[in-house]
């Protein structure tokens, strides 16, 4: 209060008041009320301000460890504190929104559901500002398996749904779980200790307290279909009947048929295709922005003797073929800067990263890339500084620079959406203008 709003007790409580009361009278049901860094605060006035604002009609109190600084007992007797000497704590409920700064996250927020918080405020994978927030799918799967010392508590949760929210998350945002992250990391169900395979083969149980079915991991689902021309029509209804289950939802015949396309040529190659590769091409094939161009071919060499080039050919938004060559540090900048040759907007690669989605030489990559143009609309929440927005883009592909193109170009048909949608917004205002004027 004294050093960063620079106002007095009193005025804070007063200011709180007046924000819940404004609000309730927008209509909003359920209005929340976050006292930051409660967890350092002076207790008798975080008791008094709660009081003051469920009066004015805030009906969560979200009680965080701003810097997550506090250890779980003290958390948890903080809960307990607020629900014994807050008036009126009955009609509210009480949240918690943890920080992992000292990697306590998950741990604290169990300890206040225990002590009688009722609202869980958490991220997929974790993911926040600094080290992070409480992760989902640990409070969750900790809830599930050990609520009879946590009185009974429940979430509704699906949790057949954690490990793919995960990857999605994962896909969007360009941060990727540490392997040996809890839950949904890549190793959190590989044992690789002599000792734990052996009793892994003789019981489950002995090593694993929770089975990945039940977050929807189902890594010895392999469709291992080889495909050939007496293949192809199994390969075909096989993989209809089965994508639904591995989606959670429907997709239509003619997206199917995109993908198939695809599948074919990933499964030729590589012949034993695993769900996590169907899963990268599908997101690569179908869940794409609008296209204005695509790839029709790319060759690229390189070596220590010489340059890297590149040759790309795209397909314009008018259907007409494009070709340019060009050179660069590598085959990846190199194809990039034919790219920008043909589409000529200006652009800047802000980050580049690419993953394998499975183990082997020939395994998918799937890149992830950020670009920012030269449209300056976006402003930021607290400065006011305008600055370049920014556009996401991921490809698949067994070929790395093919994989890296084809994201390239996604975000690039983002920005090209958008740089449209700018233009003819200024179009329909300046022919306003101009009615208004005569």
């Amino acid at each position: 209060m004294q050093h960063k709003l620079r106002k007095t007790p009193e005025q804070v409580v007063a200011i709180a008041k007046e924000m819940v009361a404004y609000a309730r009278s927008l209509g909003c049901p359920d209005v929340e009320f976050s006292p930051e860094d409660a967890g350092r605060s002076n207790r008798e006035f975080l008791y008094h301000i709660l009081e003051e604002v469920i009066k004015a009609g805030a009906t969560t109190l979200n009680i965080p460890d701003t810097v997550g600084y506090t250890l779980p007992y003290e958390f948890g007797k903080l809960i307990a504190d607020i629900k014994a000497n807050t008036p009126g704590i009955e009609n509210a409920i009480i949240s918690t929104h943890c920080q992992n700064d000292l990697g306590l996250a998950t741990a604290n927020t169990l300890a206040g559901a225990h002590a009688g918080a009722r609202q869980l405020e958490v991220t997929i994978n974790g993911i926040g500002e600094r080290a992070g927030n409480a992760s989902l799918e640990e409070v969750v799967m900790a809830i599930k398996c050990r609520r009879e010392l946590l009185g009974g508590l429940y979430t509704g949760i699906n949790t057949q749904h954690i490990t793919m929210s995960s990857k999605m998350v994962q896909e969007h945002s360009g941060l990727h779980v540490q392997p040996h992250k809890a839950i949904v990391g890549a190793n959190a169900f590989a044992h690789e200790s002599g000792i734990h395979q052996d009793g892994m083969l003789k019981y489950k149980g002995t090593y694993e307290i929770i089975s990945p079915d039940d977050i929807g991991l189902t890594r010895a689902n392999e469709f291992g279909i080889v495909l050939g021309k007496l293949r192809l029509n199994i390969a075909h209804l096989t993989l209809r009947k089965a994508l639904p289950g591995l989606l959670g939802y429907e997709i239509t015949d003619k997206e199917f048929e995109d993908f198939f396309k695809r599948y074919k040529e990933v499964a030729e190659k590589k012949k034993r295709v695993t769900d996590e590769d169907i899963e990268a091409l599908l997101s690569d094939e179908i869940f794409q922005p609008k296209v204005f161009w695509s790839l029709a071919d790319v060759q690229a060499t390189c070596g220590t003797l010489g340059l890297s080039t590149a040759t790309v050919k795209l397909i314009g938004p008018d259907g007409d073929e494009k070709i340019a060559c060009a050179v660069g540090t590598g085959p990846v900048d190199a194809a990039y800067k034919a790219v920008d040759d043909i589409i000529q907007i200006p652009t800047v690669l802000r980050e580049y990263s690419m993953t394998s989605v499975t183990e082997g030489i020939d395994a998918i990559a799937t890149t992830r890339v950020v670009v920012t143009g030269d449209v300056s609309d976006s402003k930021h929440a607290l400065t006011g500084h305008s600055f370049n927005r920014a556009f996401s883009g991921s490809g698949a592909a067994l070929d790395i620079v093919v994989s890296s193109v084809r994201a390239y170009l996604s975000a690039l048909n983002k920005m090209s959406s958008f740089v449209g949608a700018i233009k003819a917004s200024s179009e329909v205002s300046e022919s306003q203008r101009v009615q208004t004027t005569e």
